[in-house]
C-alpha cells in the first residue's frame, strides 16, 4: 500500500498513485481543508490559508514547537533554549494578542522583556485558554487529528522516499525528479514527445504512448463488437420481419388462390349444393312462391321429374323436333341473298330447365348430337334400342366410362364424380361417352387464331370441308347425312347443323 503525502490518499500500486498524482495534484481543483474554497491554483490556495486561516496553521505550528521545547534535551545550550522558548512564546503572544484584544503589545513592559518563567506561563496559560476556547466552537480536536496525520506530517516522495519539509516542497519534487513517471512533460525539456494520433494527450515515453494507444484500440473494438451485435440483432429482426411478410402474403395468396377455386367451383358445379333435382325443386318453389306457377303444377312437375329420373328417360319436355325441315324450307323459298346452304342430318333441339339452367348446356347439346345419331340408320347397331337419357343419367353414363378407364385424367379434374352436382361437361366427355358406345368420333383443336382480330378462318374452312367438298354447282340447299357439329369455345358449348354462303362469305 502506498499513502499520497500530499493528500494522505491510499492506493495499491505505484501506477495508481502516478495517476493519483496527475489527477488530483496537477490537473483536478485544489480545495481549501478548512473552508472548502476551490477553483484557485495552488499558489494561490497557499496565500489563502496564510491570510484568511493564520489562526489555525499558526496555533499548529506552535504546538508542535512546545511539544518539541517540552521533550527535547536541556542538558547542554541552556541560553539556546531559553531563546527558543522565548521566540516560542513571543510568537503564542502574537498569536492570542491578534485573536484577543486584552493582550497587545501596552500591557508588555517598556524593555520589551519578560522574566522568563512569568512570560512562559502566562503566554501558555493563555494559549490553552485560547485552544480550549477553538475546541468547544468548532471542535478542533478532530479537525486537529486530521490535520495534523494528513497536511502536517512530514510529506514522503512515493518514488523515491525523499521527505520533504511541506506539500509545495515534495509536490515540486515530484514534478521535477519525476515527471516521466507522470506522463506530464517539462517544459523547455529537449527529451521527444510523442502525440496519441487518436486523442492528443501527449506523452514522453513511447511505451506509454503505446498502452494509452492500446486503451484506445480496446475501446474500438469494443464498440465495433457491440455494432457487430447490434448489426447481428438488426439482420435478425430484418429476417423475422421478413419472415413475416413472407407469411403473411402466402396467406393472403392462398385465401386469394382458395376464393378463386371456390368461385370456378361453383361456377362450374362443383360446390356441393345439389344437383339436377334439388335445382328443378327450389326453382319450381319459387315459382309457386312469386305466384308464377300454381301449387298443382308443381306437384305434376314434381311427380314428371321423378319418373323421367327413375327410368333415366328425358321427359321430352324441353325437346323440339323439325328444325331442319323448317330451316330448309325457309332457305328454299326465301333468303334470296344466301347463295347456298348446308344441313346435317335431322336433329332435335333441347333447351335448358329449372334443373339445369346455367350449367346444363354440354349435357343438351349432346342430346342434340345423340338425337342425330338414333335417327341415322349408320349408328343403329352401336345405339340400337337407346333413347335420350336425362341429364343424371348422361352424368351416371359417363361415370361409367370413367369406371372402364376412359379418360382418366379428366375423371380426375372432376373429382371422378358428376352425379348429384352442376358440373360442367365440354367436348372431353361429349368424347368419352360416345367412345365407350362404340361411337367412332375424335377431337379437332383449334386453340389460336388464324386471323385478324381473333377471328377463325380454318375453322369455317375445316366445317365447310366437313358437309360438302363442292363449292361450286349444285342446288342452293344441300342435306347431308352427317351427324352435327359439337363445338366448344370458351366454356361454351354449340350445336353446329348447318352452314351457308352469301358472297363467298361461310356463315353457321
Amino acid at each position: 500500500m502506498l499513502s499520497c503525502d500530499i493528500c494522505g490518499e491510499t492506493v495499491t500500486s505505484e501506477p495508481d498513485m502516478k495517476t493519483h498524482l496527475l489527477i488530483v495534484h496537477m490537473e483536478n481543483e485544489v480545495i481549501c481543508p478548512f473552508c472548502k474554497l476551490s477553483g484557485v491554483n495552488y499558489d494561490e490556495m497557499c496565500f489563502h490559508i496564510e491570510t484568511a486561516h493564520c489562526e489555525q496553521n499558526e496555533l499548529e505550528r506552535n504546538f508542535e514547537r512546545i511539544n518539541a521545547i517540552q521533550y527535547g534535551t536541556s542538558d547542554n545550550r541552556k541560553d539556546n533554549t531559553l531563546q527558543c522558548r522565548t521566540e516560542v512564546n513571543s510568537g503564542i503572544l502574537s498569536a492570542c494578542a491578534s485573536n484577543h484584544p486584552k493582550i497587545s503589545a501596552q500591557s508588555l513592559p517598556k524593555d520589551g522583556t519578560l522574566k522568563h518563567k512569568d512570560f512562559y506561563s502566562e503566554n501558555l496559560t493563555e494559549s490553552r485558554k485560547f485552544l480550549k476556547s477553538k475546541e468547544e466552537q468548532c471542535d478542533l480536536s478532530k479537525i486537529k487529528g486530521s490535520i495534523y496525520e494528513t497536511m502536517y506530517s512530514p510529506p514522503e516522495c512515493p518514488f523515491c522516499g525523499k521527505i520533504e519539509d511541506c506539500s509545495q516542497d515534495m509536490e515540486a519534487h515530484v514534478k521535477t525528479k519525476h515527471a516521466n513517471l507522470l506522463d506530464t512533460p517539462l517544459e523547455d525539456c529537449d527529451q521527444p514527445l510523442y502525440d496519441c494520433p487518436m486523442c492528443g494527450l501527449i506523452c514522453t515515453n513511447y511505451h506509454i504512448l503505446q498502452e494509452h494507444v492500446d486503451l484506445h484500440l480496446e475501446e474500438s473494438n469494443f464498440g465495433q463488437g457491440m455494432d457487430r451485435i447490434q448489426c447481428s440483432r438488426d439482420l435478425e429482426l430484418a429476417h423475422q420481419l421478413q419472415q413475416e411478410e413472407d407469411r403473411k402474403r402466402r396467406s393472403e395468396e392462398s385465401r386469394q388462390e382458395m376464393e378463386e377455386f371456390q368461385k370456378l367451383r361453383r361456377q362450374y358445379g362443383l360446390d356441393n349444393s345439389g344437383g339436377y333435382k334439388q335445382q328443378q325443386l327450389r326453382n319450381m318453389e319459387i315459382e309457386v312462391n312469386r305466384g308464377r306457377m300454381h301449387p298443382s303444377e308443381f306437384h305434376r312437375r314434381k311427380a314428371d321429374m321423378m319418373e323421367s329420373l327413375a327410368i333415366g328417360i328425358d321427359d321430352g319436355k324441353t325437346k323440339t323436333s323439325g328444325i331442319i325441315e323448317a330451316l330448309c324450307r325457309y332457305y328454299q323459298n326465301a333468303a334470296t341473298d344466301v347463295k347456298r346452304v348446308w344441313f346435317s342430318a335431322v336433329v332435335d333441339h333441347f333447351h335448358s330447365s329449372f334443373g339445369d339452367k346455367g350449367w346444363g348446356c354440354g349435357y343438351r347439346n349432346f342430346q342434340m348430337l345423340l338425337s342425330s345419331l338414333l335417327q341415322n340408320d349408320v349408328y343403329d347397331d352401336c345405339l340400337k334400342g337407346m333413347s335420350v337419357p336425362c341429364i343424371p343419367k348422361i352424368q351416371s353414363m359417363i361415370e361409367d366410362a370413367w369406371k372402364e378407364g376412359f379418360d382418366p385424367q379428366g375423371a380426375s379434374q372432376l373429382n371422378n364424380r358428376l352425379q348429384g352436382t352442376k358440373a360442367w361437361i365440354g367436348a372431353c366427355e361429349v368424347y368419352t361417352l360416345l367412345t365407350s358406345l362404340r361411337v367412332k368420333c375424335h377431337i379437332v383443336d383449334f386453340h389460336k387464331a388464324t386471323g385478324p382480330l381473333g377471328t377463325h378462318p380454318r375453322l369455317f374452312e375445316w366445317i365447310l370441308n366437313y358437309y360438302s367438298s363442292e363449292r361450286e354447282g349444285g342446288p342452293k340447299v344441300v342435306c347431308t347425312s352427317k351427324p352435327p357439329i359439337y363445338l366448344q369455345h370458351q366454356g361454351q358449348e354449340t350445336s353446329i347443323s348447318s352452314l351457308y354462303s352469301r358472297e363467298d362469305s361461310l356463315k353457321n
